[in-house]
């Protein structure tokens, strides 16, 4: 067997299984966004308006036949204002995540450079 630079990729993020262990990650700190951060699980259930039952359910990185959507993703990320998974996902794919304020004041900045000299507030 051939082993290309594609196929090593994807052998080593992926379990016997088949599901990516970037998968089981996300849904992982999701599920510790939930059950360990500072409001109570079923509460966040109420907010998102998913059945706690569901929910955790959903959040179990080993159950295959439950999958966590991204608009329930997104509702906790909301619900919780715990970011923790989008810095995750930026990182996986080369990036940083920062706050709007902070973007907002770096291209300030930038523009203020670029007219020539650095204005430092």
């Amino acid at each position: 067997m051939k082993m290309t630079l594609t196929s090593v990729y994807m052998a080593e993020k992926s379990n016997m299984w088949g599901v990516s262990m970037f998968e089981k990650n996300l849904t992982k700190k999701m599920q510790d966004v939930v059950l360990e951060g500072r409001i109570p699980a079923k509460e966040v259930s109420r907010v998102i308006r998913k059945p706690y039952s569901t929910l955790l359910r959903e959040l179990n990185p080993f159950d295959s036949h439950a999958k966590l959507g991204a608009e329930t993703m997104f509702e906790i990320v909301k619900a919780t204002h715990n970011v923790t998974v989008l810095e995750f996902m930026a990182s996986e794919l080369g990036y940083t995540l920062m706050p709007a304020r902070d973007t907002k004041t770096e291209k300030r900045r930038a523009s203020r450079t670029e007219r020539g000299g650095t204005i430092t507030m």
